[in-house]
């Protein structure tokens, strides 16, 4: 997530899909997630290798590693721990559903789908995610990683 666009290889939203592609992900080193036992860990800031990584988020799949995993939350529990023993004054640690496509947009805005985290939405609907605002995406005039754009993905959520 270092920097921003590359204008040359993504002058606009189709343009973008044609020349690039998502590769698989170093997730520990990279974006700060590890697990141990039956733990999950997150780092909200990771220095890597080639690139400072803010904030980090994990989806569950189905069994066959294709599909988000879809709930059917009538008449049942939902149970989880947390430890925010070490979770910084004012830091969010958010669990929520979102009603994202199963296949997260695979079989209709692009081949990578859910295995690789596409199709990303929630309530708030964020504009700076930069895949989905090639056009229209505006650096941050102080956060060489950060900035927007004109697109929001917005779902329905519900925080648990």
């Amino acid at each position: 997530y270092t920097g921003n666009t590359n204008a040359t290889l993504c002058p606009d939203g189709k343009t973008c899909v044609k020349n690039c592609v998502v590769d698989g992900a170093d997730y520990s080193g990279t974006y700060g997630i590890t697990t141990s036992g039956n733990a999950l860990t997150l780092k909200f800031k990771t220095e890597g290798q080639y690139s400072t990584n803010i904030g980090s988020r994990v989806y569950l799949m189905d069994a066959q590693d294709k599909n988000y995993l879809q709930f059917k939350m009538v008449n049942q529990e939902f149970a989880f721990d947390v430890d925010v023993s070490k979770l910084p004054c004012g830091m969010n640690g958010a669990l929520y559903f979102s009603e994202m496509l199963p296949d997260g947009g695979g079989s209709k805005y692009s081949n990578a789908g859910a295995k690789y985290g596409m199709g990303y939405c929630d309530a708030q609907c964020p504009k700076d995610i930069k895949f989905a605002n090639v056009e229209g995406w505006s650096g941050s005039d102080n956060d060489p990683n950060a900035g927007s754009g004109k697109y929001g993905t917005c779902c329905n959520e519900m925080d648990i």
